[in-house]
């Protein structure tokens, strides 16, 4: 039987990516970018949510900005009038427990262009699921993005911001027993049936975007937790 190891979840929060994608590494409170100045989105946004973290306090603050430091962040004017959302990658929701990170996830490197039916849909419920997980499960290191390897052939605003057509979620419950993973695919788009339907393994994401996650992990977890894909289980009320 697979067996919990002791999680070293810095490093689990390390993600291989291909050598030519453009990346800018900017850590901000409660989560990690991975930017491409190219598209003006993240290659990925990488976070721990704990238990406790899921259950915070913090006021919702709503002011969002340009991240002056990172090259190629979008500005205000490209999501203005655009017909787009401003969506979250790690979400606001996630980042309760701290004034800082809230005031951070509001920075346009953690945004990408989500159509309002995806953003006000099955990523929101996707999302309050994630805090609903990481109660049960002490923890989760959670990774999302665009998949930038599609062919991208809209944009927004006067920089060129890239409309991702699908995202990406990868989620681990390293102190599960046993650990497990899960993922999603979900098009950038209204989707009506459930989050079931969106359902797919680690290892479907990673050869999709061609990024290599949970690398620390002993082998035989690895391989094991990134095939399941497995909705019913990992949704279930207690383990």
């Amino acid at each position: 039987a697979l067996q919990t190891p002791s999680a070293d979840t810095a490093c689990l929060q390390e993600v291989a990516v291909p050598d030519e994608l453009p990346e800018i590494i900017k850590e901000y409170t409660g989560f990690k970018v991975s930017f491409n100045p190219l598209h003006h989105v993240p290659n990925y946004v990488v976070w721990e949510l704990t238990g406790d973290e899921a259950n915070g306090t913090e006021p919702r603050d709503s002011k969002f900005k340009a991240d002056k430091d990172v090259y190629g962040c979008p500005t205000l004017d490209d999501y203005r009038n655009s017909g787009f959302d401003r969506g979250h990658m790690a979400p606001a929701g996630d980042m309760k427990w701290s004034t800082q990170a809230m005031s951070d996830s509001h920075y346009l490197t953690n945004m990408c262009p989500q159509t309002r039916q995806l953003n006000g849909g099955r990523w929101s419920t996707l999302e309050q699921k994630c805090r609903q997980w990481a109660v049960r499960d002490s923890a989760l290191i959670i990774i999302t993005g665009p998949i930038l390897s599609d062919e991208l052939t809209r944009t927004i605003g006067p920089n060129g911001v890239s409309v991702p057509e699908r995202f990406f979620k990868v989620i681990y419950a390293p102190f599960a027993n046993p650990p497990r993973a899960i993922a999603f695919i979900m098009p950038n788009a209204e989707h009506i049936d459930g989050l079931e339907s969106l359902t797919v393994s680690v290892d479907q994401v990673e050869a999709v975007t061609g990024f290599d996650f949970f690398a620390c992990l002993p082998d035989a977890i690895e391989d094991t937790v990134e095939q399941q894909a497995n909705f019913r289980d990992w949704n279930r009320r207690k383990r």
